[in-house]
């Protein structure tokens, strides 16, 4: 499973996601703790821009940007554009060289988790395909360290055996499966 294909998968997801949002539900809350649905995709849109950046200039600049819903899907259709056009093989964050791969992967887990949580603002859950799911699980292990609960993830949530990889991958980033 290449981090393009993975990259792409996680797009669509999140693009059905982020189709439910209406003006008026941006101050939902989201369960990302503290965050209303415009602060989320704030943040999405934050990580679509350097996604982009990487994929076209092969470096990814550290200042953050404010947008919607729309500005979203209009950089998801280029970033998906700009890995079908060939990335560069590296991409540059803060100085320091990172394989192309290894960025599209994370900005996979990234985009469908978050489309998760857009959905689920919206009151409109939508589960993760659970082979994309079990995909993304494998990624978000090698990625997220112990150091990053409570800084960048919530703590791990427990789940039932068998539980399916959509709620799996959820609680290992630190939400509740409904």
């Amino acid at each position: 499973m290449s981090g393009g294909e993975l990259l792409e998968r996680s797009l669509v997801y999140a693009l059905g996601s982020v189709a439910e949002v209406r003006g008026g539900s941006l101050g939902r809350g989201t369960p990302c703790a503290g965050w209303d649905l415009e602060e989320l995709l704030g943040h999405l849109d934050d990580s679509m821009d350097a996604l982009y950046e990487g994929l076209t200039g092969g470096r990814i600049g550290l200042v953050p940007r404010d947008d919607r819903a729309c500005r979203f899907r209009t950089r998801a259709c280029a970033v998906l554009g700009a890995w079908a056009a060939g990335p560069p093989d590296e991409v540059r964050i803060g100085g320091r060289p990172l394989d192309v791969r290894i960025v599209a992967a994370a900005g996979a887990v990234e985009i469908a988790v978050h489309g998760w949580d857009v959905a689920q603002a919206c009151g409109r859950p939508r589960p993760i395909p659970a082979t994309l799911a079990a995909d993304l699980l494998r990624v978000a292990r090698l990625l997220v360290a112990e150091e990053d609960r409570g800084v960048r993830f919530a703590a791990q949530v427990p789940v039932p055996v068998g539980a399916p990889p959509d709620a799996r991958l959820l609680a290992f980033l630190g939400r509740h499966a409904s």
